[in-house]
């Protein structure tokens, strides 16, 4: 377990470490820049960099856990990387279906194998309530992973829209209950225009779909802190559990 200052969850759960990337979401990757500052480091969890190893002496971790918790699923890579082995895949389902108590909040860019797996051997898995499955949108053309995850049996579905590149006319939110809105951070964060994050948030009330501004985005990362948000966008809502 490691507590996080992630927002929208309470800790994460790394069973595997290390991606690749895939979309331009991903070219300032908190995870890839965080991995690397510790490869070559012997003994440190990242002493490989952000190179994809599976870490199954952590797979068990949230069985421990008895106070019920919000679990961000593999904060520092993709459960649906095509480097991850289906049957391990499975192993990690198999622990968020014995720890009922929780909730585990799984996040990736490959939607199609997604799409695949929880509507096909992963079917079962798809339809518990306290996973929630859901798809990063940085921009109009990744809209098409909002249409792979609504064409799931899954309860809770919700759409991360971090770093929101631009405005996004087209984001479908039939059957999505929650959508978390970010700017990006960093060194050489790309801007964002608050009215794209209003845009989003007028779709969700239209929709009846929680609302989550996680931050402003910047370098240096001080917009975070809610209170510096305008007025009308001082919104964390998440679905009920």
């Amino acid at each position: 377990m490691q507590i996080t200052s992630i927002s929208w969850t309470n800790v994460t759960w790394n069973p595997v470490r290390g991606c690749s990337k895939i979309s331009p979401g991903c070219k300032h990757c908190y995870a890839e820049t965080f991995a690397e500052r510790w490869r070559g480091v012997k003994g440190h969890p990242y002493e490989f960099g952000f190179d994809i190893r599976m870490v199954p002496g952590v797979l068990e971790a949230p069985l421990s856990w008895k106070k019920p918790r919000l679990i961000f699923v593999n904060s520092m890579s993709d459960i649906f990387h095509e480097a991850v082995d289906t049957s391990y895949i499975a192993q990690m389902c198999e622990v968020m279906a014995e720890c009922r108590q929780h909730t585990f909040q799984v996040l990736t860019k490959r939607s199609e194998r997604m799409h695949k797996l929880l509507n096909g051997s992963f079917q079962t898995i798809a339809r518990l309530s306290n996973i929630w499955w859901g798809v990063s949108v940085e921009n109009s053309v990744y809209v098409r992973r909002v249409y792979d995850l609504i064409d799931t049996p899954t309860q809770v579905r919700f759409v991360s829209c971090e770093p929101l590149l631009e405005r996004i006319y087209n984001l479908p939110l039939n059957g999505i209950q929650l959508v978390i809105v970010g700017g990006e951070s960093g060194a050489g964060a790309r801007p964002m225009d608050v009215n794209w994050a209003r845009m989003i948030r007028d779709r969700c009330r239209d929709c009846g779909t929680a609302f989550f501004l996680k931050q402003l985005g910047g370098y240096p990362n001080k917009r975070e802190d809610i209170s510096l948000f305008p007025e009308d966008l001082r919104i964390r809502e998440l679905p009920s559990r």
